[in-house]
């Protein structure tokens, strides 16, 4: 089901109602039935492979803590790691692998026999994979009991606000909240409202209006070339923030609603002055998943700088592998590894060169600068993120720089007209504007303020998603796909 969508507009207030209608010792059980339900709008028989992959790690948790050694410990931990891995190598890297195995055999003048499968990625597997797993990692480090109650057990894989795109939570955060007894609050209710309200604009006024533009050229490359393509690439930038962040907010707020707390995903990562900066605000869950899960084991920071530059680069690689089964998106993961070495290894020259400006009272300039910088970085990477192959991939980074057949009229709206443009503009300086001011007060849409204006700045959004709302295209979310 999606979130932009009229069943959801349906969905959402009657589980809401029932869930605060119901004495709590069924509430589990309504918010897991309205899981399943919440899923299976996709594709009804996938689930089957959901229930698998939670009966097998709710038990292998059970086994984990009872187990005695370390050894034993670990075994049921691997045990359980495999199956999960061993889902995603089916579903998503099996035909990847058995591609490229192909083409290494026919250039060397072989067949390969071995078939490829006709299946389709299950929605949100690399999401509620990772949470999976971080549940039997947590358990085999202490830091989680094993859960014996089968029903929250499922519903922490499974709580439909953040079951297909996240944000990845670590048991500890979550499975207490099940157990907790939630009142209906209306400050929950209006910050979880408003939080996804402010998704819902995000997804529909900026990240589909983008996304017209955006598949326009990317989806006919040929027929552009320079400001087309680095206009498309900035918009998809934005266009996916706006898509992903917007999803997070209306799962955060979904949650919020009744009373349930999730970590924040997104935190003005386009305002960060470096690319570690930058990881720490853009998808958090998954990069804090990373760090504590796959860095930090390798060695992290406490090892030599060789040794650190090799853990970044194969984080990063893998990263990549994570979001997509195509090199694309290996090699995106490898330009933010490489980002990050350069940036260790100029560390200190952009220390000196930035405390010489600050010293001439230009520090402004100088985070703007860093900002700008890194802002054009992320956005190169975005583009084999974006385009369909490793060869559009290169047409764009060949091309984007060819100013010889530059209009107005078809590079630089799009060939989607003026008002596109400025249009798309406009919600995005406004977007910035409320996250900017929002960063400063550290309350969401001006909530110190007097209602008066908490509600009348409301109804402008929702006047603004009626208005400029995209929903003809019936869009699901950018990371549905991973």
């Amino acid at each position: 089901m999606l979130f932009n969508s009229l069943t959801f507009l349906a969905f959402f207030p009657v589980v809401t109602s029932l869930y605060f209608m119901l004495p709590h010792k069924f509430r589990w059980l309504l918010l897991l039935i309205a899981s399943c339900f919440f899923y299976m709008f996709f594709k009804p028989v996938y689930i089957l492979i959901l229930f698998g992959t939670i009966i097998i790690d709710y038990y292998a948790g059970i086994k984990i803590e009872n187990a005695s050694g370390k050894k034993n410990k670990k075994l049921f931990l691997i045990l359980s790691l495999i199956a999960n891995i061993g889902v995603l190598a089916v579903f998503k890297y099996y035909n990847f692998i058995n591609h490229n195995i192909t083409d290494a055999l026919v250039s060397m003048g072989f067949h390969n026999p071995i078939p490829f499968l006709n299946i389709l990625l299950p929605i949100g597997l690399s999401f509620h994979t990772f949470q999976a797993m971080s549940y039997t990692i947590e358990v085999y480090r202490g830091n989680q009991k094993a859960e014996r109650h089968f029903g929250i057990y499922a519903l922490y894989v499974m709580f439909y606000p953040q079951l297909v795109a996240g944000p990845i939570e670590r048991p500890q955060n979550v499975i207490h909240q099940f157990r907790e007894v939630h009142t209906f609050q209306y400050s929950n209710v209006s910050a979880g409202l408003k939080l996804m309200l402010w998704g819902f604009f995000k997804k529909v006024v900026i990240a589909d209006r983008l996304a017209i533009g955006v598949d326009e050229v990317y989806n006919h490359l040929h027929s552009y070339s320079g400001v087309a393509l680095i206009t498309a690439t900035a918009f998809f930038a934005i266009q996916i923030y706006c898509d992903f962040s917007g999803y997070s907010d209306i799962a955060l707020g979904t949650a919020k609603v009744m009373g349930f707390t999730l970590m924040t995903n997104f935190d003005r990562p386009y305002a960060s002055r470096s690319i570690s900066e930058f990881w720490t605000r853009w998808h958090i869950s998954l990069s804090s998943w990373f760090r504590d899960y796959l860095y930090i084991p390798l060695g992290g920071n406490r090892v030599k700088i060789p040794r650190l530059y090799f853990n970044l680069f194969i984080v990063f690689m893998v990263s990549g592998l994570w979001h997509g089964a195509d090199w694309t998106f290996i090699i995106w993961g490898a330009l933010h590894g490489l980002y990050l070495i350069i940036g260790l290894m100029s560390k200190t020259t952009v220390t000196k060169y930035s405390q010489f400006l600050e010293k001439n009272k230009l520090a402004f300039l100088s985070n703007t600068l860093k900002t700008i910088t890194v802002f054009c970085l992320v956005t190169f990477a975005w583009l084999f993120f974006r385009a369909k192959n490793f060869d559009d991939a290169m047409y764009v980074v060949k091309h984007m720089f060819d100013f010889r057949s530059f209009t107005i009229t078809k590079d630089l709206y799009l060939n989607n007209g003026q008002d596109f443009f400025i249009v798309s503009l406009l919600m995005i300086l406004f977007m910035e504007t409320v996250q900017y001011f929002n960063s400063k007060s550290n309350d969401f849409l001006f909530a110190k303020n007097p209602s008066v204006l908490k509600w009348s700045f409301c109804i402008g959004v929702a006047l603004l998603i009626s208005v400029f709302g995209v929903f003809h295209r019936n869009s699901e979310f950018i990371y549905f796909q991973f």
